[in-house]
């Protein structure tokens, strides 16, 4: 999943984080001058546990109601920019998947503990779903009575129809394991069904089979495990057939979750209220606590904070959903013990990365130049210091499992800011001294700092940067275009659930190279590609894990797409008189499922 904005993405997006309100100290001290009561990597490893499948019973609503919970009033968001999507088959950013979380249901999601321990559980089906023939059919049961807003009961021909639109021309942006192990892998599978479902073709039931109202089967070629999981996933919510307008449903999708949208003013403002139809009993998660969501977008994280942290009149009843303690607040907020009770934080798991682009940066003496040189240490502090991330060191984050802590082929390290004497060198030998580079930055203003740290940076070494500002709203887009005309461009990305075949094959896999994908880089390296397949069809989690680890390596050390930055951390405060807060293993931040107003 990608990371949106100025410290978020998908992504990224499932997001599996321990979560925890307990705020734990860790050694040193933080760029503020005081102690670092930040995440560190013990708490991002918690994340890598395996997650297990829930039954029907698991599955049953309501959820068990949150302590102390009270129903009423107006929740206000404050959201630094508009949302990049509506439609939940082009959602794979992370502020979309807050959103979604209160909009959207798909066939199963994520139930979570108070540790931040994930289970699969039936959504709109009554279970995590059924296997047979070794995995690779599986088999869900819609609960009865689930309607979507307008009244229309969901059957199993929306969720036909939900699966079958991902494949259509118009649908981009969101995320395409399903379709990939139905119809082929890369952007093969989009020939299966070219049109998606809108002029009168289907999958045939040998792929994906209807036999009535309330069942949908799966066939897959090989097994397919993670299918729970990655059903989850905001891309793969229900879209009711009779409410489908095809790219007009960016702008006004049909909700079945708890809220539905009653008002939205792109870029300035959304407001939700309560989705009269969707049926407690059929919900073992949400909650419908508040009447509406007022959300205001515009609000960059420094202005968040700053309202916030005062809390007064509105922001008293305010929260973040992806918005972050501003950089130049972190000592104001961490110093102050009252507004650190009303905080919410955890170790996300997102790696901004330097994308190349390898159809322009042909010439890997000069990737490994700007690696080298990266100012990694200065690029975090820019994003919340000790509490917006650290140096990082390779392209899988310490939630993913097999992370190895101490890979560091680029030695961040011991120079967190840059090895400017060897990137030097390197331009030199490649002949790459004044060459125009093209740096691409979300025009935001933590991002357009960092971009007069970097533009330096490549200007110390030898090379002639020229600046590009891309509005953020549409970053994900404009950079995944295969001809973006830019070189250098940050991305974050972070895995859809604790497997490293959620991060590598996504980013990396050549065969996926389409308008909208995530492979940002253009990596199409017949040895990667060959690797990833192999990979993705070893059953065992130990042997794939290894298998993971090795291709990590050959990426990083023989191909460098991508420049490591740095690992995020999340740290988030709210309104006085905001309660459930609680940070989400699945979203990455506050668990927005959760929140009551206190009175």
């Amino acid at each position: 999943m990608r990371i949106f904005g100025t410290r978020r993405t998908r992504a990224a997006v499932i997001a599996l984080a321990a979560g925890s309100l307990v705020l734990t100290a860790c050694g040193g001290n933080s760029d503020s001058g005081t102690k670092d009561k930040s995440k560190s990597q013990s708490d991002a490893a918690k994340q890598s546990q395996a997650v297990t499948y829930g039954d029907a019973a698991a599955s049953t609503g309501p959820a068990a109601p949150v302590p102390g919970a009270k129903t009423g009033g107006t929740m206000s968001v404050y959201q630094e920019t508009d949302f990049s999507h509506l439609d939940p088959g082009q959602s794979y950013v992370s502020d979309t998947k807050i959103l979604d979380r209160l909009l959207q249901r798909g066939l199963t999601q994520f139930s979570e503990d108070a540790n931040g321990k994930l289970t699969v559980v039936g959504d709109l089906a009554t279970d995590a779903g059924k296997q047979t023939d070794g995995g690779k059919t599986w088999t869900y049961t819609l609960k009865s009575g689930i309607k979507d807003q307008n009244g229309n009961e969901i059957t199993s021909a929306d969720i036909r129809h939900s699966i079958e639109r991902l494949y259509a021309p118009f649908i981009t942006d969101g995320p395409t394991y399903v379709q990939q192990w139905l119809s082929g892998a890369g952007s093969a599978y989009r020939k299966a069904l070219p049109d998606g479902p809108y002029k009168g073709k289907h999958l045939p039931d040998s792929v994906l089979a209807t036999p009535d109202d309330k069942t949908i089967v799966f066939h897959f070629k090989d097994a397919e495990p993670d299918l729970p999981q990655a059903l989850t996933m905001t891309g793969y919510s229900v879209v009711p057939e009779k409410g489908d307008t095809k790219q007009k449903y960016d702008t006004a999708p049909v909700s079945t979750g708890p809220y539905k949208i009653a008002d939205f003013k792109p870029g300035k403002s959304m407001t939700l209220v309560k989705n009269t139809n969707w049926d407690p009993k059929t919900d073992s998660v949400r909650h419908q606590y508040v009447d509406g969501f007022n959300i205001g977008f515009n609000h960059d994280d420094d202005d968040q904070t700053k309202t916030l942290l005062a809390d007064r009149g509105d922001a008293k009843n305010a929260m973040m959903f992806t918005g972050q303690v501003g950089t130049n607040e972190v000592k104001s907020v961490v110093t102050n013990s009252a507004a650190m009770k009303r905080t919410v934080q955890g170790y996300a798991p997102y790696v901004w990365q330097l994308n190349f682009n390898m159809d322009r940066i042909k010439d890997k003496r000069i990737r490994d130049a700007i690696t080298y040189a990266m100012p990694s240490a200065q690029m975090y502090k820019l994003d919340g210091g000790a509490y917006g991330g650290e140096v990082a060191t390779g392209l899988m984050a310490p939630t993913v499992p097999g992370y190895e802590k101490g890979y560091d082929p680029f030695g961040k390290l011991k120079k967190p800011n840059g090895d400017v004497a060897k990137a030097k060198k390197l331009i030199k030998e490649a002949g790459a001294v004044g060459k125009k580079v093209v740096y691409a930055f979300g025009n935001t203003p933590v991002r357009q700092q960092q971009a007069v740290v970097m533009t330096n940076r490549l200007k110390e070494i030898g090379l002639d940067p020229v600046k590009k500002p891309v509005d953020s709203a549409t970053w994900y887009e404009q950079m995944g275009k295969v001809k973006n005309g830019m070189d250098l461009y940050m991305t974050g990305w972070g895995q859809d659930w604790p497997s490293a075949s959620t991060v590598i094959p996504p980013s990396y896999d050549g065969t996926t190279i389409q308008d909208g994908a995530s492979d940002y880089s253009h990596v199409n390296d017949p040895k990667i590609n060959a690797a990833i397949a192999k990979a993705l069809k070893i059953t065992d989690p130990a042997e794939a894990q290894k298998a993971w680890t090795a291709i990590h390596h050959d990426l990083v050390e023989r191909v460098n797409p991508a420049a490591p930055v740095y690992f995020t951390k999340v740290f988030q405060i709210f309104g006085s008189n905001v309660g459930g807060l609680r940070y989400s293993s699945d979203s990455s931040y506050v668990d927005v499922t959760r929140v009551f107003l206190k009175k």
